[in-house]
């Protein structure tokens, strides 16, 4: 452990990938800024704002999709208000993480003032600025950022500590690399440390899509009892809205996993205390799984499409590379149940509604402000009267977040609609 990182700057300690610590916003928090929001702004309830996420993932700009491909977002602001709630591991704490406030933990309170001098202690020579944060009392964590100069150039620097149940699906999901497919990273790294704690190495950028260069790098610390340490910079004086102030975050990895690892975090972590453990989540719906939903669209595609590789989350949503000898194309897939309270938000009137009541729609969009540059997507949308939803969307480019390459997607508009109309995805037999 370490009281002051040291100014080591070699690149082989460094490397260049995606920040995967701050992937953390789920579910009913999330949100992505700057023009690749899912939903609508008028979305308030929790429930049916969740909703709204899900059945614009598919329809939306080619950023959401690379979100909702992770199940997972961005965290978006977390420094920006002395309020705000921890960002990276600890960024929008769940139920089993609001429980702290130094009395339900074995240790005082850590105060404000405590987490800025702790994280100015850990950092090489500089100057200071704009400190803030929040201590245990909330019992949400705790959490400082501010901006150091080395001389260099103004970069935000900002840490947070928490709790996790390590066991349960967030510690599974925490240090869990982001897919290459579905958003723009060079590499990605889990160390395992003495005494069962692991962390995640990652330099990347502050948007997936790289719609700005704006670099953030990070170290998300996950310890065997679940306390989490994560630490982030960036290469301006601000995650967002800020213009790049040098080429590169002040500290290198190596520095980073120092901070995330040093003693000086534990008064904190006895403030907040063990999260309790999870409940256990059910299983994915048979036919919502990501194999099944795999086998099933792999039945359904033309002939003369190979799959060059494939994956998704757990549950609801796959994807797979497919190449009919013309270049790669991404083939993207949601199969989710009870979407019916969002019926009229993804059907309009020029929707085909099918005589036993389900409704199917198809839609073209390009996504060069979202992604690559000459993106093009093409959907197929259906949902049956029970809320039963398929949708599916072709691409043409391998990823993303890559520039296309090839004129138009693998499969045509007429091939994804016979997609989502195929009885495969109610049929428990196929």
């Amino acid at each position: 452990m370490v009281d002051r990182v040291g100014g080591d700057q070699d690149g082989t300690d460094v490397f260049e990938a995606e920040l995967g610590g701050a992937l953390r916003r789920v579910g009913e928090e999330f949100a992505v800024g700057d023009g690749a929001t899912l939903v609508d702004a008028g979305v308030r309830s929790g429930r049916r704002r969740l909703r709204r996420r899900r059945a614009g993932a598919m329809g939306g700009s080619v950023a959401a999709l690379a979100v909702v491909g992770l199940g997972a977002s961005y965290v978006g602001g977390a420094f920006d208000s002395p309020h705000a709630d921890v960002t990276g591991v600890a960024a929008r704490p769940s139920a089993s993480t609001v429980q702290g406030k130094g009395p339900h933990g074995t240790g005082p309170v850590v105060s404000k003032a405590d987490m800025i001098k702790i994280l100015q202690g850990l950092l090489p020579e500089g100057k200071f600025s704009e400190q803030d944060g929040m201590g245990t009392e909330r019992g949400a964590g705790a959490n400082a950022h501010l901006v150091f100069d080395d001389r260099h150039g103004k970069a935000a620097i900002g840490v947070s500590v928490g709790a996790v149940d390590p066991q349960g699906t967030e510690g599974k999901q925490l240090l869990q690399c982001p897919d290459k497919n579905a958003m723009s990273f060079d590499e990605c790294r889990v160390e395992k440390l003495a005494g069962g704690a692991r962390i995640q190495l990652m330099r990347g950028y502050e948007y997936p899509d790289r719609r700005a260069d704006t670099k953030m790098w990070s170290a998300v610390l996950l310890t065997r009892e679940g306390f989490t340490v994560s630490v982030s910079e960036w290469n301006a004086p601000a995650e967002k809205g800020a213009a790049i102030s040098r080429p590169e975050p002040p500290l290198s990895l190596k520095q980073l996993k120092a901070m995330a690892t040093s003693d000086k975090w534990r008064p904190a972590m006895k403030s907040i205390g063990a999260a309790p453990d999870e409940p256990l989540a059910a299983p994915p719906a048979l036919g919502q799984d990501r194999e099944t939903i795999l086998k099933r669209l792999t039945s359904q595609l033309p002939k003369g499409l190979k799959v060059k590789s494939r994956g998704g989350q757990e549950s609801e949503y796959a994807y797979m590379v497919v190449d009919d000898g013309k270049g790669p194309s991404l083939v993207q897939i949601n199969v989710q149940t009870d979407m019916k309270d969002v019926e009229n938000d993804l059907f309009g009137a020029d929707a085909e509604t099918l005589p036993d009541g389900t409704k199917v729609t198809t839609r073209t969009s390009h996504g060069d402000d979202k992604g690559g540059a000459g993106i093009v997507m093409w959907t197929a949308d259906m949902m049956r009267p029970d809320g039963f939803r398929v949708v599916v969307s072709a691409f043409n480019s391998e990823a993303q977040t890559k520039d296309a390459n090839r004129a138009e997607p693998a499969l045509t508009l007429a091939e994804l609609k016979k997609i989502v109309l195929s009885d495969v995805w109610t049929d428990g037999s196929k």
